[in-house]
Parts: C-alpha cells; sequence; structure tokens
C-alpha cells in the first residue's frame, strides 16, 4: 500500500481563497502556493471537501460568483487533477488528537473551535501543516504546543 505524505492542510479559508479568484485573500493564497513549488504536497480532508463545496455554493458567501453544486465539484475535481492535492482520508489516532485539541475549550461555548480543532488534529496527525489565515487559530495551536500550524 501506497503511503501519502502531506506536507500542507490548507484551512478551508485557504482553500476558498485559492478557489475563487475575487477573495479577498485570492492573491496571498496563490503567492504561497508558488512560493512553495512543485514538490509541496497538499491535502484535503472530508471536512475541508465538504466546506468548500458548502461555501462556493453559498450566496452569502459567493455573491455573485455563487456557483450550482455541478460547478463546486467541477472546482474540487480540478484540484484533485492537480499532482501536488490528494484527498486524504482521516488519519489513526485523530479521535483521541481532536479530544485534546478541543480540552482547551471544555468549559465555554466553542462552536466556532470545533472545526478548527479539528482540523489541527488532523494536521498533527498526518504530520502535515495546517496552513490558515486564522490568526487567532495560530495563537491556540501555539498555545497547546502544536507545531503543525503555519499562518499565510
Amino acid at each position: 500500500m501506497r503511503i501519502l505524505m502531506i506536507s500542507f492542510f490548507p484551512d478551508l479559508n485557504v482553500w476558498l481563497a485559492l478557489s475563487v479568484s475575487g477573495h479577498s485573500h485570492s492573491a496571498c493564497a496563490w503567492e504561497w502556493l508558488y512560493m512553495l513549488g512543485g514538490g509541496a504536497r497538499l491535502g484535503f480532508s472530508r471536512y475541508t471537501q465538504v466546506g468548500l463545496l458548502r461555501l462556493l455554493t453559498n450566496e452569502s458567501v459567493m455573491g455573485e460568483q455563487v456557483k450550482c453544486l455541478g460547478a463546486a465539484w467541477k472546482i474540487y475535481e480540478r484540484w484533485l487533477r492537480d499532482p501536488r492535492v490528494a484527498f486524504c482520508p482521516e488519519p489513526r489516532g485523530l479521535d483521541a488528537a481532536f479530544r485534546k485539541a478541543t480540552a482547551e475549550f471544555d468549559g465555554k461555548p466553542a462552536s466556532k473551535w470545533v472545526g478548527d480543532c479539528y482540523l489541527l488534529a488532523y494536521a498533527q496527525c498526518c504530520d502535515s501543516t495546517l496552513v490558515t489565515f486564522d490568526r487567532k487559530l495560530v495563537e491556540v495551536a501555539h498555545a497547546q504546543k502544536i507545531a503543525a500550524i503555519r499562518p499565510v
């Protein structure tokens, strides 16, 4: 069985910026991707796949650039044709890492942090680096001594 080495695990906000030319962070996201060169590997999880499809088809997010679901799938499938990009199934040990990542929020309402902690745990279990525009997420990861994160 071939093991895929994923070096970068883009957050949903990065995938969206890379997928939508009018996105406010699009230029920055592309600059980051070009800087990596051809040897870099990027991974989608089910969470980022579903999230990208959901956001691309959400008129509140996309405005006049809103996509029908078929067009959103085509954008995702175009990413998978890129030799640097792969879909990665959930790694072993993800549940325990996810629980550990959410521990800081046990006594708080944390609806925003549930997804972010999942992404942190996922990247950590895949030995890859979560790439995000979310500065608060970077702060939380550093506070938890999770090294698997990089701001764009």
